[in-house]
């Protein structure tokens, strides 16, 4: 990630503008590594290191959402009232525990204990290590 001064030929074109930032992300992806860069142009007046850091924000807070559509489909569900809050806790909840178990990948914690009632029951029962 990096963040500069807005250059004058992106200013003269685009009135207001302060800051352009970059990202690079690489990840994998269904088995397959990617890679995109993602620009970004904005008016906020701030500093690079402040500006970096709201993208970051920003980004967790997708990754995040989009874990929770893609592997628990949340936004296939119509769920009115305390219900929509009552199942959106307890996503939260598995997610939470699959991370706190170990498992780097949400899709793979679902698919070890989504047939398996004793493994599931044996990770809710699990302690957390205390930090060091």
């Amino acid at each position: 990630m990096r963040a500069k001064e807005a250059p004058q030929h992106i200013k003269a074109n685009w009135h207001g503008t302060s800051w352009i930032a970059e990202v690079i992300a690489t990840g994998t992806r269904d088995r397959k590594p990617f890679k995109a860069t993602h620009r970004f142009i904005t008016s906020l007046r701030t500093t690079p290191d402040a500006l970096l850091r709201l993208v970051r924000e920003r980004w967790s807070v997708e990754s995040w959402h989009w874990i929770r559509d893609t592997q628990l489909h949340e936004d296939d569900h119509r769920y009115r009232g305390n219900g929509a809050g009552v199942m959106a806790a307890l996503r939260t909840a598995a997610m939470n525990l699959l991370r706190l178990t170990g498992f780097g990948s949400i899709r793979e914690g679902l698919q070890a204990v989504m047939h398996d009632i004793t493994a599931l029951l044996a990770m809710a029962r699990r302690q957390p290590e205390p930090e060091p």
